[in-house]
């Protein structure tokens, strides 16, 4: 999650993936889980979720307990018994509708409202579609893509000129786009 100025609607149930198992934790079928977003912690109190693989199968699972190492969240999830289990569920991605996200403050978002937006410059050149966030630490970076381009722009409130659910219009600093060629 980042700031921004505007607010996000929870009207729509579309999934949100919220993050990846990278590697079994221990001998009793902990998981270990990178975060798309900047609190792991978040991770660990979601009651269930899906498991979603490389090929797109579903599998609804309940959180039984996690906790917060370095920054990855570690999950029980029922029905995984030991270290062969858990690895079996390395790649896949932990997803929860919409709908189920708590609702944030004002001034700021979950990271998906972004992916997708196209974004132009205040005088209206198309820069294209925000692909990917980047967390920096000290702000976060939207990735811009458009056909053989990218450009990553810093997301600031200062550089934010509008933005709505389909459209971000900046206001960039000169020769910030030229430094991106």
């Amino acid at each position: 999650m980042a700031k921004r100025p505007g607010s996000t609607s929870l009207s729509d149930d579309r999934p949100v993936r919220l993050g990846r198992l990278v590697a079994a934790h221990g001998i009793r079928g902990e998981v270990k889980v990178r975060s798309y977003g900047d609190r792991p912690a978040n991770l660990t109190v979601l009651p269930q979720a899906n498991l979603v693989d490389a090929a797109g199968g579903v599998r609804p699972v309940s959180l039984l307990r996690g906790r917060v190492q370095g920054s990855h969240a570690i999950l029980a999830l029922a029905g995984v018994q030991d270290r062969n289990g858990a690895e079996a569920l390395v790649g896949c991605e932990l997803v929860v509708a919409r709908s189920a996200l708590p609702p944030l403050p004002p001034g700021e978002y979950y990271w998906h409202d972004l992916l997708g937006l196209t974004v132009r410059t205040e005088g209206g050149r198309e820069l294209g579609r925000v692909t990917a966030i980047h967390a920096t630490g000290a702000h976060d970076v939207l990735a811009v893509g458009g056909g053989a381009r990218e450009y990553l722009l810093p997301y600031l409130a200062a550089f934010v000129v509008r933005q709505d659910a389909h459209e971000l219009i900046m206001r960039l600093p000169p020769g910030l786009l030229e430094m991106n060629d």
